[in-house]
């Protein structure tokens, strides 16, 4: 399992999709939030996904093949400041243009920075997600620059937005140094995919 994986392309239309139809797994936040580092982290791969200290780099929907069995797709982050403002929309045309037209979603992981409260646009995600019917599940990321204290509080803010929160249930906390969330996340693409 997670034996092979592999980037396939990016995209910046969807009439340049894969043709290959797989089920997905779609990875969405804001920028910076650390889903090339999940995707490197989760899959042992320095190199899988393309990682920059600029925020908004990701400016395409980026497919990567996991098993010949489902794709993880990356979504373009939303909510860099420095991003013109057209190209923000253009972001944001693409994102809410592919989910509402692909079959393939099995899953949507929202990435949210532990650090930090979800925004408004965390929130415009959520209620598309819900409209759209797409299931979802929410990631807390970077959870290893938070002491105790700071640790206890992130999920609790991640309540206050969207009251569906649950720990026992969609909050998944994940480290990519010291590999927290890891196992629940395997345990997950199993029972969907496997």
């Amino acid at each position: 399992m997670f034996e092979k994986s592999r980037f396939i392309k990016s995209v910046f239309h969807l009439n340049d999709l894969p043709k290959k139809h797989l089920p997905s797994v779609i990875l969405c936040g804001r920028s910076n939030v650390g889903k090339s580092s999940f995707i490197n982290s989760f899959f042992n791969r320095k190199d899988l996904a393309k990682v920059s200290s600029t925020p908004g780099k990701t400016r395409s929907i980026n497919y990567y093949e996991i098993d010949e069995v489902f794709y993880v797709v990356d979504m373009p982050g939303y909510g860099y400041a420095k991003t013109g403002k057209s190209e923000r929309a253009g972001f944001s045309k693409l994102t809410v243009e592919f989910l509402s037209s692909s079959k393939s979603i099995s899953l949507v992981i929202h990435f949210i920075d532990s650090r930090h409260k979800p925004t408004h646009l965390d929130v415009r995600l959520n209620k598309l997600l819900k409209e759209l019917n797409i299931p979802y599940i929410f990631l807390l990321s970077k959870v290893d620059k938070l002491n105790q204290a700071e640790l206890n509080i992130a999920p609790k803010n991640l309540m206050n937005s969207f009251p569906e929160a649950d720990v026992k249930s969609n909050i998944v906390n994940y480290s990519i140094n010291k590999q927290a969330g890891k196992q629940i996340i395997s345990r997950l693409f199993k029972e969907m995919f496997y």
